[in-house]
């Protein structure tokens, strides 16, 4: 009867489950981190580290629930947080939330109506403030759920009344600072939105529009010929046709813009009425012109450069006094000269309406014609959409619609010399989706050139670490080329731009900076609703009835635009030492969005960024590259994965998906990342498992005295090591992942665990070799777990408490492992390594060939025969008794090349051939290797002699492997 030697095994024992039931598992650790005050007692711990790194985090909305775009958002943060604290930083994580706005202001609207139906503006402001928190309590609970850790009972919003006060301090310095002007000039107009938008708030979509050739007549046609050196009779009309996709600025239009150095010529365009009409058009775009009008054949009839047709000076004088004529207005029209007239299309003149278009507006101040024109001229469209009364021909139309009647009334006035149906590019509200206007209000402006604001951004941005590196070209251009910065909204809920203006000059009052401070102290007490109730007699005395309040309000990029002043600059915990450093970190809209508003700010008010490094990432897509979207039903629901597969996949998707580039996730992909989580959380359990009854503190083998194996795989993951703090410090989070992964599957799963399962199962529990093994794994898993901790935290909180050994209660409050000692790292030993593998490889072959040949079932059924050169040979004699361990065999010997059988296969790269053969030796019922000596031993009649020594004796000792 066989005896049972089980109790002889040292199997693996540990509590970490090998199915990780995450769903069930995270909600544990999640209530255990905040019953113990994780994040606080991080801080604790951190206090005295010399130097700070800052997340600063750029704030979501605070409006309906998150979707998996904010997952990715607040994932890398945490990352790059949890990361930075294993480097050995100060990290304080201050999440936040943007309140104000138009958004909460609809939500508000849809039960309560508008201000003054049901509610005053106090009372609506309060529903707001209301709406807002509600909002923000059921992100934050999936914030953290998602395993963000930060201070979530202290967060920044931006409705607070310290923060809007502080805002208003920002605001005043900006003011103080000469940046802040009041204008009448176009900004964009979202007539949904009944507001101003900002550059940010504007996204580009395609739009059908009517595109029509329109002729102005000149009053005196034959001086607008005599220009071309052109002879006509009294009959003869002469126009300049212009090309626009937006007949609805007709009615605003003062004047006709053309190109300096172009060239124009006069040619016979169709005749209207009977009568000869002539056309001057630029050269370059002639023929294309008259194609369009219908004439078959071009009859230049004479030529003139752009600057001999003014009418008359920038300055007033000199030009050619040549007027046109409205084509349906009785409004006489000047010939401006512009730069950004151009002959890429239309006709080489472009109808100017300053009131509706930047460039307009800039030409038509340089001649003077924005004080000549009366504000319903310059700007006869309202904030509905809809033409002011008074306004000839369209009064009462929404101007979309006032596109066809215009249209249609050029056709019966002669004046129509085209029309189509032209597809473009056209700016659209980003909330409402619905095409915008340019409309010219009287706005707060912060103006881009008064104090050198651009100059000042554009040599920030060289002063930032932009990663990926492209980030610096895009907001260097958008920098380069953005207008003035219309600061004003004409809404509710929002921070009041809090200035008293005179009521005749419009100027705002001479004390505005002293009087900024004094209402941001009502404000910190009162909230934004103290502006609203204050008596302009209380702060202005016997000047008051000279002055107005501004009913405007801050434009919500504002907001955000300043929390490097109303929050890092006001928590102790962020505020910043030399050496410390700033990153922001958003989706890549952000160049033109929150980067953009928080440099322009910041460079207002300290001359400097608000940031050391800024970094981007891309949005989240389906598989085929599509962005979500209900209506595909693609839409993948960070809730949904996180109570399927647990918060750690998501992470490790995030983490193993290049930011820099569209994230493509679907259920496919995160069940492949599921996969890999799985080989990780294996590798782990089998290293736990394994150092079951390990004390470091008795049984800690110094790497010196440590076999070959363990010293190897101490300097695999050495070498993964310094990759993986590489890594962190360049942001490269996939290279983690890939070489955690790697080194999981390869180094560890196919070599190192495969290699000493035999030591640390069969060998004597104190032995020095199973020690050994178990000192490797125990650096080795103190290594792994830091370098997980910032991208599959619960997991990694979870193999914390199971490691053996005196340790803190958390991962977090470590820095990266220092005990991993590289000792097989020189080029000889890499080398002789490389060797070992490349015959390992070649006889896994070999085995494999035998398992399908049915010569074998498993390798240990096997004896391997090496044949090489003598310098081989020698170099691998010392260990050539444990060679069998290495190659997992039962017998491995070695032999000179010129004994090789026919039929032994060549190591890839090494002078060595592998043959094998089927064992004839009986089997270890304790080791399961086949050996000679089996039987041999009288009272174990069924085991070898190394396990009989390991039974009975001494034990086996091991130097290699």
């Amino acid at each position: 009867m066989s005896k049972d030697y089980k109790h002889t095994i040292n199997l693996p024992n540990t509590a970490f489950a090998m199915k990780a039931n995450l769903a069930v598992r995270e909600p544990a650790i999640l209530e255990d981190w905040y019953a113990r005050q994780r994040y606080q007692e991080i801080q604790k711990h951190t206090a005295t580290r010399g130097k700070a790194f800052i997340l600063h985090d750029g704030p979501p909305y605070a409006n309906g629930v998150i979707h998996i775009g904010h997952a990715v958002n607040k994932v890398l943060k945490d990352i790059v947080v949890k990361s930075k604290l294993m480097a050995g930083f100060r990290a304080p994580y201050v999440p936040g939330w943007d309140c104000h706005g138009l958004p909460i202001e609809i939500a508000v609207e849809k039960e309560f109506g508008k201000v003054g139906q049901k509610l005053d503006a106090a009372a609506f402001r309060q529903k707001c403030r209301e709406y807002a928190a509600k909002q923000i309590d059921l992100q934050r609970a999936d914030f953290k759920r998602l395993g963000v850790l930060g201070d979530w009972d202290a967060p920044y919003r931006t409705m607070d009344a310290k923060f809007e006060a502080d805002m208003l301090r920002a605001l005043a310095r900006i003011y103080a600072n000469g940046h802040i002007t009041r204008g009448f000039k176009p900004v964009h107009w979202c007539f949904d939105c009944g507001s101003a938008l900002a550059e940010a708030e504007i996204e580009y979509a395609d739009k059908v529009s009517p595109a029509v050739d329109v002729a102005y007549d000149a009053i005196n046609a034959k001086a607008m010929a005599g220009l071309f050196a052109v002879d006509i009779d009294d009959a003869t009309l002469v126009a300049v046709p212009i090309w626009t996709t937006t007949p609805w600025t007709l009615p605003a239009s003062l004047a006709v813009s053309m190109g300096p150095e172009l060239d124009y010529v006069l040619v016979e365009g169709p005749s209207r009425n009977g009568l000869r009409v002539l056309l001057v058009v630029a050269e370059a775009l002639a023929e294309k012109c008259l194609l369009r009008y219908g004439v078959a054949e071009m009859k230049v009839l004479g030529r003139a450069r752009g600057s001999a047709l003014e009418t008359r000076g920038a300055q007033g004088q000199g030009g050619s006094g040549i007027l046109l004529r409205h084509p349906f207005y009785q409004r006489e029209i000047p010939l401006l000269l512009g730069e950004h007239v151009t002959a890429e299309d239309g006709t080489g003149v472009v109808h100017t309406a300053p009131g509706h278009g930047v460039e307009d507006f800039v030409v038509s101040q340089a001649y003077g014609l924005i004080d000549t024109h009366p504000a319903a001229e310059l700007n006869p469209v309202g904030g509905n959409g809809v033409y002011l009364a008074g306004t000839p021909v369209v009064e009462g139309q929404f101007i979309w619609k006032a596109n066809d009647s215009i249209t249609e009334l050029l056709r019966e006035n002669g004046h129509l010399l085209a029309f189509s149906r032209f597809e473009h590019s056209y700016p659209h509200c980003w909330r409402h989706k619905t095409p915008v206007a340019f409309r010219a209000t009287p706005q707060w402006f912060m103006s881009m050139e008064k104090e050198g604001l651009r100059d000042c951004a554009l040599k920030a941005i060289r002063d930032v670490r932009w990663i990926p590196g492209w980030g610096e070209e895009r907001i260097t251009g958008m920098i380069a080329g953005r207008p003035d910065w219309c600061i004003s909204r004409q809404r509710t809920w929002g921070v009041p731009i809090a200035l008293f203006v005179d009521r005749q000059t419009q100027l705002p009052h001479p004390r505005s900076v002293e009087l900024f401070e004094q209402i941001a102290q009502r404000v910190e007490k009162d909230g934004i609703d103290a502006w609203s109730s204050i008596d302009a007699r209380e702060l202005l005395g016997d000047e008051a009835d000279r002055y107005e309040k501004v009913s405007d309000v801050l434009d919500v990029w504002f907001d955000s635009g300043v929390t490097h002043f109303a929050v890092i600059d006001q928590r102790a915990e962020l505020a910043r030492k030399p050496g410390d450093r700033v990153m922001y970190l958003e989706g890549s809209d952000q160049h033109r969005g929150w980067f953009h508003s928080s440099l322009l700010t910041s460079a207002a008010m300290h001359g400097h960024a608000p940031y050391d490094e800024v970094l981007t990432h891309g949005f989240a897509v389906d598989q085929n590259g599509r962005k979500m979207s209900k209506s595909l039903g693609n839409v993948v629901a960070p809730q949904k994965v996180v109570d399927s597969l647990g918060a750690d996949v998501l992470r490790l998707w995030v983490a193993s998906t290049d930011y820099r580039n569209e994230m493509s996730v679907s259920d496919e992909i995160l069940k492949r990342v599921s996969d890999a989580y799985r080989r990780i959380r294996n590798t782990a359990r089998f290293l736990l498992g394994n150092l079951d009854g390990f004390d470091p503190e008795r049984h800690l083998v110094p790497a010196g005295e440590m076999l070959l194996l363990d010293q190897w795989a101490m300097q695999q993951a050495q070498d993964v090591q310094t990759a993986v703090i590489a890594a962190y410090e360049g942001y490269d989070f996939p290279e983690i992942v890939q070489r955690i992964q790697n080194f999981c599957t390869n180094e560890m799963g196919s070599i190192y665990l495969d290699i000493t399962k035999d030591r640390l199962y069969t060998m004597q529990t104190d032995s020095r070799g199973r020690r050994s093994a178990q000192s490797a794994m125990f650096h080795i898993l103190e290594a792994l777990v830091r370098w997980l901790a910032p991208i599959t935290s619960f997991t990694a909180e979870e193999i914390w408490p199971l490691l053996p050994g005196k340790r803190d209660e958390s991962v977090l409050f470590e820095t990266w492992y220092e005990g991993l000692a590289a000792m097989q790292g020189s080029p000889d030993q890499r080398s002789k390594w490389n060797e070992l593998f490349a015959m390992r490889s070649t006889a896994s072959r070999v085995l494999e060939g035998m398992r399908a040949a049915g010569e074998i079932g498993a390798s240990l059924q096997a004896e391997l025969v090496i044949h090489a050169d003598p310098a081989l040979l020698e170099r691998h004699a010392q260990g050539a008794g444990e060679l069998r361990f290495f190659f997992i065999c039962s017998e491995v010997n070695l032999a000179d090349v010129a004994t090789k059988p026919v039929d032994a296969v060549q190591v890839d790269g090494v002078n060595a051939w592998i043959s094998a053969r089927p064992s004839t030796s009986q089997k270890c019922v304790r080791c399961w290797h086949y050996r000679a000596d089996v039987g041999s031993f009288a009272d174990d009649p069924e085991l070898c002699g190394r396990c009989v020594t390991n039974v009975t004796g001494k034990g086996e000792q091991r130097q290699w492997f």
